[in-house]
């Protein structure tokens, strides 16, 4: 009984490591150019010690992003439930401060788009994606309908909100990173979001 939490926890750590080796990997490499050797080698392990973790590289990253995506959706949540939340004043500036807690990270945007491409070519992998996709919108949509609620408005169409926030995340974050020190760009990306949620909502009666 006292050796299995040693166990466990061991179990965690070389499952982070990986997961960090291949963040760090992916990110350097690309999706497509990096092997499981590459990422162990990274991380100070052997194949077995990846294959008794992950089945495949597609897992690890599967793995990687419902992790930075829990870690997302702490921080937006702990976001409104500041007390500097209920000093909103406006629909702009709720999203302005919700938008802080999201990170525009060069990394893993790079990630994330060569591994979308990947999962494009794999019908099987793109229902995958496409279904985890749809899960992280779903657990975020009720921040954002929390965030409207304070600002008097309530959500019209929840599927077609979540799907343009997704695209104006991926555009918006694509010319910001295109132009880190252009702060148009970045006001830019606050005033299309704004104007998204403003599409799919109406003020309350």
């Amino acid at each position: 009984m006292s050796s299995q939490p040693r166990v466990t926890r061991r179990r965690a750590e070389t499952r982070q490591r990986l997961l960090d080796a291949a963040f760090e990997a992916f990110a350097d490499e690309g999706f497509g150019r990096c092997t499981v050797e590459q990422i162990c080698e990274r991380a100070g392990f052997t194949r077995g010690a990846f294959y008794s973790n992950f089945t495949s590289l597609e897992e690890l990253f599967l793995a990687m992003w419902e992790q930075r995506s829990e870690l997302l959706l702490r921080e937006v949540t702990a976001v409104l439930a500041e007390d500097a939340a209920e000093a909103m004043t406006d629909l702009r500036t709720g999203v302005e401060l919700v938008l802080r807690a999201v990170p525009v990270d060069d990394q893993w945007f790079r990630i994330t788009f060569e591994f979308t491409a990947h999962a494009l070519r794999n019908p099987a992998l793109r229902r995958v994606v496409a279904a985890r996709e749809d899960a992280i919108v779903a657990a975020l949509l009720p921040v954002v309908e929390k965030l409207l609620n304070r600002v008097g408005r309530i959500v019209t169409d929840q599927v077609a909100l979540g799907r343009a926030l997704v695209a104006v995340h991926d555009g918006t974050a694509a010319q910001c990173l295109l132009e880190p020190y252009d702060v148009t760009a970045w006001d830019r990306r606050v005033d299309l979001f704004t104007l998204v949620v403003l599409a799919y909502s109406e003020e309350t009666r």
